[in-house]
């Protein structure tokens, strides 16, 4: 992983706009997949912008201990935050690994996310390409869905999600189709639970903007990936393709996370300058761009102060 300078320039809106910003989708290192900076590297690049936090995000070990480390002993005022992805390496959908990494600290539990049947199917097909490969060979373990053929949640997910409750945690349905989604949170809202979100809906997820809507009316929040909007290796989507997504769910309900770490693409501070800048671009006022880069994930994920 190689280092990046942290005296990057940015514009000067992105530079002010940065200072405060939360991005809860860091893919730092180290990782099966290759990465371009590590855990220390992101959260010192964040702090020297001025963020107020980050999360980091691995596919297959929770982050909540490295989380704990940084910020006991790198002495910097950006707050690391943990959590855990539900992939085969911890056992799938395993409420005994979300129970610990709950009680280690962990503020966001992700559904499958690489190991999710809906996942596997798009990224061999139209999305080949748009995932990063492993570094070394591994184990394939089987494909996950959160919903049963008849489409009822299954009980292990319940359970999940009572512990998530209990925790007053966060959740996403991660690389599940729409399809898993909507009764997913569904379920988790009958749960208790009140911190939901999805990441890159319009991505594997397969979300329409109607079923943005929808899911906002939940009370899903709708966390749009830098990755997904600027030059990197997963560009899908252009500023309007943006817009009409913030549009569909409404500013309020909207943040943005990089998504970002990998070999080859924008740093995830980099991304965000980049993000503020796109999102001047389409035509948002300096303070919706604030609440979308900053308040509304910090108060989502909550424990910030």
């Amino acid at each position: 992983m190689d280092k990046q300078a942290r005296d990057t320039t940015f514009s000067d809106r992105a530079t002010r706009l940065l200072r405060g910003a939360v991005d809860l989708h860091i893919h730092s290192g180290p990782s099966l997949h290759p990465r371009k900076i590590d855990h220390i590297e992101a959260v010192r690049q964040a702090d020297a912008a001025g963020m107020k936090a980050i999360l980091l995000k691995d596919h297959y070990y929770p982050t909540m201990p490295i989380a704990t480390m940084l910020n006991e002993n790198l002495g910097l005022a950006t707050r690391v935050i943990g959590a855990i992805v539900l992939n085969n390496p911890l056992g799938g959908l395993n409420p005994v690994a979300v129970d610990y990494a709950l009680k280690q600290g962990a503020r966001v539990v992700w559904m499958p996310t690489a190991h999710a049947q809906n996942h596997i199917d798009k990224t061999a097909k139209a999305l080949k390409g748009k995932f990063p490969a492993h570094t070394t060979k591994v184990i394939e373990g089987d494909g996950m869905r959160l919903t049963d053929a008849a489409g009822a949640v299954l009980d292990p997910v319940k359970r999940i999600l009572d512990l998530v409750a209990e925790a007053d945690a966060c959740v996403s349905a991660g690389h599940h189709h729409v399809k898993e989604a909507i009764p997913f949170y569904q379920e988790a809202k009958a749960h208790g639970v009140a911190r939901m979100f999805l990441n890159h809906p319009t991505y594997v997820n397969a979300c329409s903007l109607e079923d943005i809507a929808q899911l906002t009316r939940l009370g899903v929040k709708m966390e749009h990936d830098i990755c997904m909007f600027v030059p990197s290796t997963f560009q899908l989507f252009d500023g309007d393709d943006l817009r009409a997504a913030i549009d569909a769910g409404g500013v309020e309900n909207t943040f943005v996370g990089s998504d970002l770490g990998q070999v080859g693409n924008p740093s995830p501070v980099e991304g965000m300058a980049q993000m503020i800048d796109l999102l001047s671009d389409i035509g948002y006022s300096d303070a919706d761009i604030i609440r979308m880069t900053s308040t509304n994930a910090a108060s989502f994920v909550g424990n910030l102060a």
